[in-house]
């Protein structure tokens, strides 16, 4: 059974920082692409940002370029999203997403593309 289990969500300040980890298993992660969505209330998921496998690109959402940095250790099994300067509209449930297949593709942040979803961490950012 493929599983993903995100942490690191919690109640910061606007300017503060977080370091959310996605940790996969069941699969060779270096392989899959993973994608981290967030879902604010009231709102539909978006896709915040990507990063593929074999090469590592990253794709972001234009408005979190700058603030947000996805990064992957395998060996570790995790997906990182580190989160700085953090604002009251980042505030929602954050998911982690992993492609079914193994793929060389650029990763996408498309919510269709993933097959397999965490549970999500709430971060919530106010004063």
């Amino acid at each position: 059974q493929l599983q993903l289990v995100e942490s690191g969500g919690g109640l910061v300040q606007p300017g503060e920082s977080l370091r959310l980890s996605c940790e996969v298993s069941a699969f060779t992660l270096r392989s899959r692409a993973i994608g981290w969505f967030r879902q604010a209330p009231g709102k539909e998921r978006e896709g915040v940002s990507c990063i593929s496998s074999s090469t590592g690109r990253t794709n972001y959402a234009d408005s979190l370029k700058g603030r947000f940095t996805i990064s992957r250790d395998n060996a570790k099994k995790s997906v990182y999203l580190q989160m700085d300067s953090l604002q009251p509209e980042d505030t929602g449930v954050y998911y982690c997403a992993a492609r079914g297949i193994p793929t060389d593709q650029t990763c996408r942040r498309d919510q269709g593309w993933y097959d397999y979803w965490g549970q999500g961490t709430q971060v919530t950012v106010s004063s």
